[in-house]
């Protein structure tokens, strides 16, 4: 189970001297008051720290560079109570590894307009104080969140509860292992990409193993963990099986505690496999795969590693929220005009957390891959909003579509369908996000989930320095491809600059 209270966010002050003690004690009392009701919220997944007030570029650096060492914390919370010179901050910031978001409040919520003075305006310059620390991160061109209204305003809550989880999942990656069980699917070009760039921009690596060497781990599992795993099998799900699916269930068992304990001996927080490379594994590793997943590993299928790390990073960022998240490729449409819809599935491997009610765990033939009939847990998924998100490696750069949904009932039981499976409705529409994920060099694989918004993953691709393009309620074709070829042009210079 994540965990994001173990993460820390450091939430900052910054003024200066010139104000004078009396004012300064104010200022770390209003700070410690608004640090701590942020901590104590509800919504709030990771520890908010408080940080005794800056005032001098010495302490700004120092600060920053201790920021950058602290394993727990994931990034910085601005506030400029007073004025903060700006240019006190530019050696601090330049250090700064950490996201950040600047938070644009005052301790105050309303004027007392019948009692203010000039103390009161000497105290609380948020307004312009935080113009002039918006000017040197944008003159630094630090990308950074920008939260506005008062500190115990539900949506200025809500929007730090999205930055900090996007942040928690950007630390997450840093020095995040993927293990890659075999390699690509042949002949196929969007999970491909550039390891070494994805290692340098986002900090996680992504290193193959021989399928032989899984498999050492799966024949040394013993009998008793694999009863072990039967027995919350039984617990879990719903099981109707003749004794030759249940001799397949205790080898998925077998396989599963094999694949386990591989990750969690290497530290792996992440994996993929391909059906052509499975030699030694008697079925495909459906049922170990979901629920891996639902522990929060991270997965991508046919060797696809990019969408493997972008599950992981929705997991830790779904950390605790209501719904599920998983690995998800559009499998077929329903073009019938009265209510288009795309079903979603994978041959086997979509996450159990999404499953509406009490999943049902099966064993049925496959017709891919050569192996022997795999068990799997089978179920729809309930009504809700959704999103999808995919990263493909553009060549000069990554990119990130993201598409919500609306998840729809589906027209009909699928009786002979007998695969994990999802059925939703694209925003705006699907004729109009599917032209748009083409034209936008969208990916067959996707992360998917119904706990996240389009918030979450724009916050977390401004962190990795990801392309976004988002495809919702108020995309148009003829200005999605001029964001596309305005986006070219920015990239090529960009990249020429560094």
């Amino acid at each position: 189970m994540l965990e994001l209270k173990n993460f820390e966010v450091w939430f900052v002050t910054g003024s200066q001297r010139m104000y004078g003690p009396e004012v300064l004690k104010q200022v770390a009392d209003d700070s410690r008051q608004i640090a701590e009701y942020i901590n104590a919220a509800d919504n709030i997944p990771c520890k908010v720290v408080y940080k005794p007030t800056v005032t001098t570029p010495e302490e700004i650096t120092k600060l920053c560079v201790e920021a950058n060492s602290a394993p727990n914390c994931v990034g910085l919370m601005t506030w400029m109570h007073t004025f903060s010179p700006a240019k006190m901050w530019i050696a601090g910031l330049g250090l700064l590894g950490k996201p950040f978001v600047h938070l644009h409040t005052q301790f105050n919520r309303d004027i007392p307009w019948d009692k203010i003075d000039m103390d009161f305006m000497n105290l609380n310059q948020s307004a312009h104080g935080g113009r002039e620390f918006g000017f040197i991160c944008s003159r630094l061109r630090k990308n950074r969140k920008v939260v506005v209204g008062h500190w115990k305003d539900k949506e200025v809550l809500a929007g730090l509860e999205v930055w900090m989880r996007a942040a928690c999942a950007w630390q997450d990656w840093q020095g995040m292992k993927v293990a890659r069980f075999g390699d690509n699917m042949r002949e196929v070009a969007v999970t491909e990409g550039d390891k070494v760039e994805a290692q340098k921009q986002f900090g996680y690596s992504v290193n193959g193993y021989g399928v032989g060497d899984l498999v050492s781990y799966i024949d040394k599992v013993t009998d008793s963990q694999i009863k072990d795993l039967f027995d919350i099998y039984q617990a879990e799900y719903l099981i109707e099986l003749n004794d030759e699916q249940l001799k397949a269930v205790k080898e998925s068992a077998r396989i599963e505690a094999g694949m386990r304990g591989f990750l969690q001996e290497g530290g792996f927080k992440a994996f993929t496999n391909t059906f052509e490379d499975l030699h030694g594994i008697l079925q495909m590793p459906g049922l170990p795969t979901q629920r891996l997943m639902a522990e929060g590993y991270g997965f991508g299928a046919e060797g696809d590693w990019k969408s493997a790390a972008l599950v992981r990073a929705m997991k830790v960022m779904a950390a605790g929220l209501e719904g599920g998240t998983s690995f998800m490729e559009d499998y077929t449409y329903h073009l019938d005009p009265s209510g288009p819809k795309v079903l979603g599935a994978h041959m086997l491997e979509v996450c159990c957390s999404l499953a509406a009610g009490k999943a049902s765990l099966q064993v049925h033939p496959l017709g891919i891959g050569g192996k022997s009939d795999p068990a799997r847990l089978v179920f729809d998924v309930a009504k809700g909003d959704g999103v999808n998100a995919a990263i493909m490696d553009m060549g000069n750069r990554f990119r990130m579509l993201v598409n919500p949904c609306k998840v729809v009932e589906s027209n009909g039981a699928l009786p002979k369908l007998p695969v994990a499976r999802v059925v939703w409705q694209p925003m705006p529409d699907l004729k109009t996000a599917a032209a748009a994920w083409i034209l936008g060099g969208g990916a067959h694989h996707a992360g998917f989930s119904m706990c996240l918004t389009k918030e979450h993953l724009e916050d977390f691709a401004e962190m990795a320095g990801i392309e976004c393009l988002v495809i919702d309620e108020n995309l148009t074709i003829s200005e999605f491809k001029k964001e596309i070829r305005t986006n070219e042009i920015y990239y090529m210079l960009a990249n020429s600059l560094k």
